[in-house]
């Protein structure tokens, strides 16, 4: 598959005042340095060469050739959905996030809770659970009517303040020291180019408003709507550094209703819709249920990510699921150990034809798990893997899975990685060293 040739951007501006010369054969700037410090600044540092799918063709320098007036510092919700809206469309900016921004204020910064998103809709749970109660509603269609409107309705409140949309030829980064990071937020790059988000924690981004569908499954499920962050058509995004956390509230404290758990989480990072060009680097995802997808559906299509040198904590499953693209694993850290509530499922699953080359990763097994659990697929995914370890010993993934599962996973794939910057050879040293340097807060 060639990589698309896309048109010159501001972003090959050279930063003469940085005094920094161009890599060689690539020409982008790794980093501008701070005349103040003599040290790189992390909101203008560019993706290295050859590190990663997003590398690829024009390479991913998100907002580094911000001038001045597009370089904002930003410490509440209504500041940072000001300074993404600024200026011509397409015009690189940084966005530098000093402390945690809570996404669920108005323009004021008074707290919004689920009762303030409800009022004047209509919609209250208790209504909701007693219109489509399966006893009464069935199994076979999903809900509809009043309740199911005014449901939507009220949703349609909160994505207003929490989806956060985060156009081209733009950083994110926080600023380094203050926790920084988006309580209960959800940035989506909708057909945006050029994005690096960058040392950010985000945690517990909630539903309010989670939609019943009888259909999903033999038993039903609960379903909601917002990702952390949500890739949907997006090229050349550099997602490094950053935390994902259901903290503070994990999925064991929220209740059953039909005789399923009311999920409020959806996924943590999510990569559909023909995303292509995606660079995935030290992050640490923790303490979630479905965590990301690569693919929205069976019928998607490109979807080349890289995910290498990130830590899958107290995971229960899609780390990631996979579908149609080519995937590249390399360094990562898997630890399968039941944390807060969350017990593992499956690691990677391989499905609709996805071609995943997995290189040099690191599971850390719990007693209550095998190897033949680590990863899943409909029989159609492929997992070329080699050097993979399993409690410090080198394991074939696919050869265990293969003996104990009826739907095959393929072992080779008709593709070979070229952009592997930073591939350790062995994945022993996993544990510790990305313990230290996976994450938000690590970053200077």
């Amino acid at each position: 598959m060639s990589v698309p040739s896309l048109r010159p951007r501001p972003r090959r501006l050279a930063l003469a005042a940085a005094g920094i010369a161009a890599v060689a054969g690539v020409g982008v700037l790794p980093f501008a340095t701070r005349a103040d410090a003599g040290t790189p600044d992390l909101a203008r540092t560019a993706l290295a060469a050859r590190d990663g799918w997003a590398s690829s063709g024009s390479g991913t320098t998100g907002g580094q050739a911000a001038d001045a007036a597009h370089d904002t510092t930003v410490t509440t919700r209504a500041e940072l959905v000001k300074a993404l809206r600024a200026g011509p469309s397409g015009a690189p900016r940084i966005i530098r996030i000093k402390g945690r921004i809570d996404a669920n204020t108005d323009d004021q910064g008074r707290r919004l809770g689920c009762d303030d998103y409800a009022k004047g809709t209509g919609y209250t749970l208790a209504a909701y659970l007693k219109a489509y109660d399966p006893a009464a509603w069935g199994r076979s269609k999903l809900p509809a009517g009043p309740q199911e409107s005014a449901r939507a309705a009220a949703q349609a409140r909160q994505a207003e303040r929490i989806a956060i949309a985060v156009p081209s030829n733009t950083t994110i980064v926080g600023v380094p020291g203050t926790d920084a990071g988006i309580n209960g937020g959800s940035l989506l790059l909708q057909k945006a180019d050029n994005v690096i988000i960058r040392n950010l924690t985000f945690a517990d981004t909630r539903d309010c408003f989670p939609q019943w569908d009888p259909t999903d499954g033999s038993e039903g499920n609960w379903n909601s709507a917002y990702d952390a962050v949500t890739l949907r058509g997006a090229t050349h995004a550099w997602i490094d550094h950053n935390t994902f956390t259901d903290r503070p509230h994990f999925d064991s404290g929220n209740p059953r209703h039909f005789g399923r758990a009311y999920q409020v989480h959806d996924g943590a990072l999510d990569i559909t819709n023909a995303s292509d060009l995606v660079t995935v680097s030290y992050n640490r995802f923790t303490d979630h249920d479905k965590t990301m997808l690569i693919g929205s559906s069976d019928k998607d299509t490109k979807l080349r990510v890289t995910l290498h040198h990130n830590v899958f904590q107290g995971i229960v499953q899609r780390a990631p699921l996979a579908r149609a693209g080519q995937v590249h694993l390399y360094n990562n850290h898997f630890d399968t150990t039941a944390r807060n509530g969350y017990t593992h499922q499956y690691s990677v699953n391989a499905r609709a034809g996805v071609q995943i080359v997995a290189q040099h990763n690191h599971w850390t097994l719990s007693s209550d798990r095998k190897a033949s659990q680590l990863l899943s697929g409909d029989g159609t995914g492929a997992f070329a893997g080699s050097g993979n370890m399993v409690n410090g010993t080198v394991t074939d993934l696919v050869a265990a899975h293969n003996a104990e599962n009826k739907k095959k996973i393929k072992a080779e794939t008709v593709w070979r990685p070229a952009l592997s910057r930073g591939l350790e050879a062995s994945a022993a040293g996993l544990p510790a060293s990305l313990a230290r340097t996976a994450g938000a807060g690590v970053l200077k």
